[in-house]
């Protein structure tokens, strides 16, 4: 299945607006692990200064920290969400759902994304691959997710809150008509966006994988 290249590149040129997208690939394979990353191994993982990593960290307001100053959420996070991925390694949440379902691209994992529909509580079950989605439970079952023109200040407010799982497009129609912006597509097809996108910046994951 191959993506639609207008909403690979509208994915892209988010991405490039988010300050510092390097560290979230690098945190993700760190917190995958299932333990707070310090700084300094995040920068020497990353080939940054820790002064670098830092400056961009404070530049990410929901960064989240342990009580020992350790990273422990950037993207991916070790403290439950509504997305949650479970792989053969642990157990890693995202802040929205094209979070987690690109966990796999990025870990080189297939795995269970698990997440819930914000109108209707049903569960959603989706059994996936470094290389696609391989069922999807309800079979309707939609994402959501926004992308902005520009810099973007506040990943989570910005993006990741409003990338969410819905049991139908039905389900979804009067959420996303709230919020301007947000686009409604099949699971199958956000994790492709993504999955194309993580392969075009060099950030796929090869070698590890289950």
């Amino acid at each position: 299945m191959m993506a639609n290249e207008a909403d690979v590149q509208r994915s892209m040129a988010t991405i490039r607006n988010i300050e510092g997208f390097p560290l979230f690939v690098h945190i993700t394979r760190l917190l995958a692990l299932g333990q707070p990353v310090p700084v300094a191994r995040l920068a020497q993982t990353a080939g940054w200064t820790v002064e670098e990593v830092e400056a961009v960290l404070a530049r990410h307001p929901a960064v989240e920290r342990d009580e020992e100053g350790r990273l422990v959420g950037l993207g991916a996070t070790l403290r439950p969400t509504a997305h949650r991925f479970t792989f053969s390694g642990g157990t890693l949440y995202g802040w929205c759902v094209s979070d987690a379902l690109m966990f796999p691209v990025l870990l080189g994992q297939g795995g269970t994304v698990t997440s819930s529909c914000p109108v209707t509580q049903t569960p959603i079950l989706i059994e996936v691959s470094p290389d696609g989605t391989l069922s999807v439970d309800p079979p309707e079952a939609v994402v959501s997710r926004v992308r902005p023109e520009g810099p973007v200040d506040d990943v989570r407010t910005s993006i990741c809150n409003l990338g969410n799982a819905f049991a139908s497009a039905t389900a979804a129609a009067p959420w996303a008509a709230v919020y301007p912006g947000v686009e409604v597509s099949t699971v199958a097809d956000d994790f492709e966006v993504h999955r194309q996108l993580l392969l075009e910046l060099g950030c796929a994951q090869e070698g590890l994988r289950s």
